[in-house]
């Protein structure tokens, strides 16, 4: 292709564009990418889960914060990004599950939410768009709105019939959903740590491993991208109020994981070039 290839990730929170396919978005950002981030809520009801960020001031200005901490992740994966300005639903949790807060992300209409993504899709003119699974990738309301709103917007943002005002059509070529925390790859590793005589961080998730075992065999795309595993975890970093230093999210070392899993994994959903699965590239197809 002549012209630059664009990538964008539809994310539901801030902190989900580093959690899920941040090494390989620094791949293709080094590759001459033009990435771009959608990011559906401001994350203003996320907990915070960082115990040296737990305090009553950071609470205060949650929204603020994170908000800096998106700015912050932006510039070290050297992207671009725009918020969809939609409310924080907050994960439900008790038994029976709670309501969900009127006028959160996810309670909203998938026709209306979907409108704003549609505008962005036809000016941003991407070739390539990811998001999550039909189960959020895990049922966080806001993640199975977030996939409900990018499915409708990728099929509609090519329609001059649907959402007239928002933009002249243009059809993305590719669909992928993340796969980011399949079972294959915990599990591999699970084992490699304790080849290593070191502590998993994964052997309570695994032992309670409730999850779909054909899911894994969805994954049709694996992008390596170890390389840049350590870009990936100063974004994650980033995010403070989320992301605790010494908590999971870094117990395997990282070389380790180059060693083990160097790959990022998607799920090829729809495209509209010819390309052959397996896959090692998003844009295979289209270069």
């Amino acid at each position: 292709m002549s012209e630059p290839l664009r990538l964008m990730h539809v994310h539901a929170h801030p902190d989900d564009e580093s959690s899920k396919g941040a090494a390989s978005t620094a791949r293709y950002v080094a590759e001459g990418v033009e990435v771009l981030v959608v990011t559906c809520t401001g994350g203003e009801r996320g907990s915070i889960l960082n115990p040296k960020m737990d305090r009553p001031e950071v609470l205060a200005n949650i929204s603020e914060i994170r908000r800096k901490e998106m700015d912050t992740a932006r510039e070290i994966l050297g992207i671009e990004q725009e918020w969809l300005g939609f409310v924080d639903s907050g994960l439900p949790e008790g038994e029976p599950l709670p309501p969900l807060p009127e006028g959160c992300f996810g309670l909203m209409s998938v026709e209306e939410a979907a409108g704003p993504l549609v505008e962005i899709i036809r000016r941003f003119r991407p070739h390539v768009v990811t998001t999550y699974d039909e189960n959020g990738g895990y049922p966080h309301p806001d993640h199975i709105m977030c996939h409900k709103i990018s499915v409708a917007a990728f099929e509609a943002a090519a329609d001059p019939a649907r959402y007239p005002g928002a933009g002249e059509p243009w059809q993305p070529s590719k669909l992928y959903y993340h796969h980011s925390f399949s079972r294959m790859r915990m599990l591999a590793l699970h084992e490699a740590m304790e080849q290593r005589g070191l502590t998993s961080p994964y052997t309570e998730w695994l032992a309670e491993w409730d999850g779909d075992k054909s899911w894994d065999d969805r994954i049709t795309t694996r992008v390596e991208c170890a390389e840049y595993f350590p870009v990936r975890d100063r974004a994650l970093l980033a995010h403070a109020t989320q992301i605790d230093p010494d908590g999971m999210w870094f117990a395997v070392p990282v070389g380790v994981q180059q060693e083990v899993w160097p790959t990022e994994d998607y799920e090829l959903v729809t495209s509209h070039v010819r390309t052959d699965r397996p896959e090692d590239d998003l844009f295979a197809g289209l270069r």
